[in-house]
């Protein structure tokens, strides 16, 4: 597995930590993610990882407010954790990370939804991501 595939997992799980406990510290989180897996440290993994939470915990208000508006008639607080936390990165990206094309953007996000999320979390994600997508103009 790649150092970003592996740093997006590690950064999904802190986010999914920090969901549940909004006073921990995104450094704290991504640390725990990484001693809960088995996975040796990378330290280019846990740089992107690092600077994906940062930024998503950063741009909370903003990543939610373009998820509602895309994910047809879904508030964030009624999507699964892992859905919503997928969303955040996913968009984080789109928005912030120009270095990662859009495609990558969208089928690491499937991914990570596969693994983590539930039967129909695949595909609610990457409905939502193309939609915002678009409407971000990352073509």
């Amino acid at each position: 597995m790649g150092s970003r595939r592996t740093g997006r997992e590690r950064a999904l799980q802190a986010l999914y930590q920090l969901d549940q406990n909004e006073k921990a510290s995104p450094h704290d989180a991504v640390e725990s993610a990484w001693a809960a897996s088995d996975d040796p440290r990378d330290d280019a993994a846990h740089v992107f990882a690092t600077e994906l939470v940062a930024g998503v915990r950063e741009r909370l208000a903003t990543l939610d407010e373009l998820i509602e508006q895309h994910s047809q008639n879904w508030r964030i607080d009624r999507m699964q954790r892992v859905d919503r936390n997928v969303l955040r990165l996913g968009v984080f990206e789109l928005t912030q990370r120009s270095d990662i094309p859009r495609k990558v953007t969208i089928n690491e996000a499937v991914e990570l939804a596969k693994l983590f999320g539930t039967e129909d979390s695949a595909a609610f994600i990457n409905g939502v991501l193309d939609r915002i997508a678009i409407a971000v103009n990352k073509a």
